[in-house]
């Protein structure tokens, strides 16, 4: 401390010399980049490969037994107790046969729901071929079978002059609308996993939490579309979509999601968390793009494919750089 600095008495400014020279912030150890390892874990998860023909068999037979096993003893159950107390007895063949019920129409349910998948995978390969073959019998088919799925009146496709514009007709009328929302659901599940990259400091939590959010995006995106997936159809239809981001190798950090991390405000370059948050909010969007191509009843003609880059932006803006 200077002698002046202590004559000016301790309510005047007072000057510090330190002893030691001021730390270089530019030696500081960087954070390391963010990898989005919540999501790429997901779909690893989701796109590990199935049991073969074996496992399947192995996997049905001890289903079929334990099925058995448990209607056995079920009915023995309340076969006993009807001899011993035939009200409860009967209670319990009643609550038996309920469950019955309920479990056939869960799976009634099921095939449905796959049925209607591979309804839209039949629209979008016969609209296909019909532009590449330019069948306009065919299209103006799909038209129609469109016009019914949705329960909307689009445009005569007896008017149209060629497949193309029987299809881009009914594309801009009835798929392009439905394109919005699924775009809304998009950002919504983006935002949605990267605020929970961000808050839940768990490495299995945040995982979890991506998956789910991935699945529930996924179902109202085959919903919107006319698919309306069960149970196990969403999962099947989940693990399509990781296969087909493994295949293209659209799982791994590229540049659009660099440019989301960029665009992510201060907090994504300073905080590991906030970054990673960022990241997977733009792989939760590569996702919904790829759910939104494979559950989309026709190729993008009219409408344009969405961009991962703007859906992430969009789903993101003033997040972070409010937090």
């Amino acid at each position: 401390m200077s002698r002046d600095a202590g004559k000016a008495g301790a309510s005047g400014p007072v000057m510090i010399e330190l002893d030691e020279p001021a730390p270089d912030i530019a030696a500081a150890p960087e954070i390391p980049d963010p990898e989005g390892a919540a999501m790429q874990a997901a779909m690893t998860y989701m796109a590990r490969p199935a049991g073969g023909g074996v496992g399947r068999w192995i996997w049905g037979a001890a289903a079929s037994l334990l099925t058995l096993v448990l209607g056995v003893a079920a009915y023995d159950f309340a076969a006993d107790l009807i001899a011993r107390m035939p009200v409860l007895g009967w209670l319990a063949a009643a609550m038996s046969l309920v469950l019955a019920l309920a479990l056939l129409v869960f799976a009634l349910r099921e095939v449905i729901g796959l049925r209607r998948l591979r309804r839209l995978d039949r629209l979008r390969a016969r609209a296909e071929a019909a532009l590449a073959e330019g069948d306009l019998g065919e299209a103006r088919a799909v038209a129609g079978a469109l016009a019914a799925l949705y329960g909307a009146q689009g445009p005569d496709p007896d008017e149209a002059l060629d497949a193309e514009a029987a299809l881009e007709g009914v594309e801009a009328a009835l798929l392009i609308p439905v394109d919005a929302r699924v775009e809304a659901e998009i950002e919504a599940a983006a935002r949605q996993v990267a605020l929970a990259t961000a808050l839940i400091p768990l490495a299995f939590a945040d995982v979890a939490a991506a998956l789910a959010a991935n699945l529930r995006m996924i179902r109202r995106i085959a919903t919107l579309y006319g698919g309306r997936p069960g149970s196990f159809g969403n999962w099947r239809l989940l693990r399509t979509v990781a296969l087909h981001l493994m295949a293209t190798g659209l799982v791994a950090v590229g540049d659009d999601v660099i440019g989301s991390l960029a665009g992510g405000g201060v907090m994504s370059k300073i905080s590991r968390r906030f970054g990673e948050g960022v990241v997977n909010g733009a792989l939760t969007a590569r996702v919904g793009v790829a759910a939104m191509e494979i559950c989309r009843p026709l190729p993008f003609r009219m409408g344009r494919r969405p961009s991962v880059s703007a859906l992430t932006a969009r789903a993101l803006r003033g997040l972070f750089s409010r937090a």
